[in-house]
């Protein structure tokens, strides 16, 4: 078995090119790769599209994906919320969409979520009734089911998914701590190459009871252990 373990968070991220596709998970706060997202915004590469449930902050010292936006390394934005209503929440994607110097795809949350379940399943495409009638369905296939009207939505891949998790043995298991789980083991399913990193030191294959395990390893690619001064969670898991 080949050794997943890397030994830091910039080795993980070091391919990294210019112009991949790049899902983070988190859910405000648990769950964000934030080691492996400074590790990135220390690689360099740009031109990078950034698949999230939110493009992130900036201003508050936190490390997500507001800060590669804020550094002109994101060409394009897929995410369900673009912005917070929220003042200490402010992100630099309002002013560079505004400005015309990123682009955006808008989605129900659901349909975010289903899309990237979609691709790692395997499913091209699936219709929805989230979205019809409004902007978001501009463009798009519809079809009348029950009465009622669906847009077709496509599956939504990405090169390299950046996923935080509690635990991990050495095949790539993963055990999340509680709202660490939530588009973690979707996107490690979708993603070309899976980063992981895990916040207690890995175990050896079978530490982890089977009944715990909620991303199986197969889907995983690298890890890397948090180390003590590497960024913690906060706010803390719920």
């Amino acid at each position: 078995m080949r050794n997943k373990v890397y030994p830091t968070f910039d080795d993980a991220v070091a391919d990294v090119p210019d112009g991949a596709s790049v899902m983070l998970s988190g859910f405000a706060g648990p769950g964000t790769a934030r080691n492996l997202i400074a590790a990135l915004l220390r690689q360099g590469a740009s031109r990078l599209t950034l698949i999230a449930n939110t493009p992130g902050r900036w201003g508050d010292g936190r490390i997500d994906g507001g800060a590669l936006i804020e550094q002109g390394r994101v060409a394009m934005v897929r995410a369900a919320f673009t912005a917070s209503p929220h003042p200490s929440a402010a992100s630099p994607f309002t002013e560079l969409y505004e400005a015309g110097e990123i682009e955006a795809e808008l989605m129900p949350q659901g349909t975010l979520a289903e899309r990237i379940r979609a691709a790692g399943a395997g499913i091209p495409a699936f219709y929805t009734p989230a979205g019809a009638g409004t902007e978001t369905a501009l463009g798009k296939e519809t079809r009348v089911f029950g009465g009622r009207e669906h847009v077709m939505e496509t599956a939504l891949p990405a090169d390299y998914a950046l996923i935080r998790a509690r635990r991990a043995d050495r095949f790539g298991n993963l055990q999340y701590h509680r709202s660490q789980r939530n588009f973690g083991p979707v996107m490690a399913r979708a993603a070309t190459v899976t980063i992981v990193e895990v916040d207690e030191p890995v175990v050896e294959e079978g530490a982890i009871d089977p009944d715990h395990v909620h991303t199986p390893g197969l889907f995983v690619d690298r890890i890397v252990v948090v180390p003590p001064d590497g960024i913690r969670e906060e706010p803390p898991n719920r």
